[in-house]
């Protein structure tokens, strides 16, 4: 597929910038959806093809390995138990300074894969469970490695409910192979679980909510109870946990509660009652009861 992207130079001349959009889908009803989706948004020569992604990748290079991309984006599924793990292992070098993700749970394999799917400038966005960040054993090992080699760029905690066929939040990691000089051994850790629109089966990210959360990814500083940019030498520290709570506190304060207000408004409230009382009993002997 080839769209064009327009770049402004300095002359004001515009450029065009060649894109192409790739993708691979193992589910049949899902895949027959992407397609149609590319028609209807007239990049019917995207090339989108059909296949088990851990298993047997579509996308191979002139060498037999994995294609490399500039921007890789996924959702896949959730923590799948039943899945290629003897094939992921031995095909395409996906394992090289890495552990082997667990037999019955595929979410680090995917992360893997995309790892090995990007170019030295490439990045990536995954929508994942947040066990993925806090589950220990090899899967911890796995995301340890990950954090040295400096790749994860930011991760946003996402509301409840914003997918088919799951209630559970996710979050979605940013990777980067080549991070800008002043975000080298930092993370951005962006809370936005509070910011949604309610549904009755699903809900959905506002607009101002998805705004967002770009400005604090684009700002890449502190913000209060929602952001924070948190050194490797302190995620280290948490044996290479990344609980969004371990970094940021977005709990409500509590009120802090005047004792003498609270108790003279009390003595108020019941010299008020006291007298409305005995206006209601004269009320009362006036109509004879």
């Amino acid at each position: 597929m080839e769209a064009y992207d327009y770049l402004k130079q300095k002359s004001g001349e515009k450029i065009a910038k060649t894109l192409y959009l790739y993708g691979q889908e193992q589910n049949l009803a899902t895949f027959a959806i992407a397609k149609i989706n590319m028609f209807l948004h007239g990049l019917d020569s995207a090339d989108i093809r059909r296949g088990d992604t851990l298993a047997n990748p579509q996308f191979l290079n002139q060498q037999g390995g994995l294609q490399t991309f500039d921007i890789v984006v996924a959702n896949p599924p959730y923590s799948i138990k039943d899945w290629e793990y003897e094939a992921f292992k031995t095909k395409f070098g996906r394992l090289e300074g890495y552990d082997a993700p667990p037999d019955k749970n595929a979410d680090y394999a995917f992360v893997l894969h995309i790892i090995k799917s990007m170019n030295t400038n490439g990045r990536a966005g995954i929508v994942l469970p947040h066990g993925v960040l806090t589950r220990g054993n090899t899967e911890a090992r796995i995301r340890e490695q990950i954090l040295k080699n400096d790749l994860v760029e930011a991760i946003v905690a996402l509301p409840p409910k914003l997918f088919y066929g799951t209630g559970i939040p996710a979050v979605v990691v940013i990777l980067n192979k080549n991070k800008a000089e002043e975000k080298k051994n930092k993370v951005l850790i962006i809370d936005a679980e509070k910011d949604f629109q309610e549904g009755k089966n699903q809900n959905t990210l506002r607009p101002q909510d998805v705004n967002k959360i770009v400005k604090a990814f684009n700002g890449y500083e502190d913000i209060e109870k929602y952001a924070r940019v948190v050194s490797l030498n302190e995620i280290e520290s948490k044996d290479f946990n990344l609980n969004i709570r371990e970094y940021i506190d977005s709990s409500e304060e509590d009120e802090v509660i005047d004792v003498k207000k609270a108790r003279n408004e009390i003595a108020s409230l019941k010299k008020e009652l006291a007298e409305a009382d005995k206006l209601v009993e004269k009320y009362l002997d006036e109509l004879g009861y």
